[in-house]
């Protein structure tokens, strides 16, 4: 599982970096975005709930290609 953060719909609520901040961080400006490339098995849960929790719906989970 790969996640994604849009960067453009993020508004900086940070909610993701609170809950789960070994799976996301924020930049100087405030935007978060994802810090691993692949989500560990077993996460699922955690990053369904960052995506559930995001006030902007800017959290996805990214389509992987056969």
């Amino acid at each position: 599982m790969k996640l994604h953060v849009d960067r453009e719909t993020c508004q900086g609520h940070s909610r993701c970096y609170a809950a789960y901040p070994e799976m996301f961080d924020i930049d100087d400006e405030g935007t978060a975005f994802v810090m691993m490339e692949d989500i560990p098995s077993g996460w699922e849960t955690r990053a369904h709930n960052a995506i559930a929790n995001c006030p902007e719906r800017a959290i996805h989970i990214l389509e992987e290609s056969p």
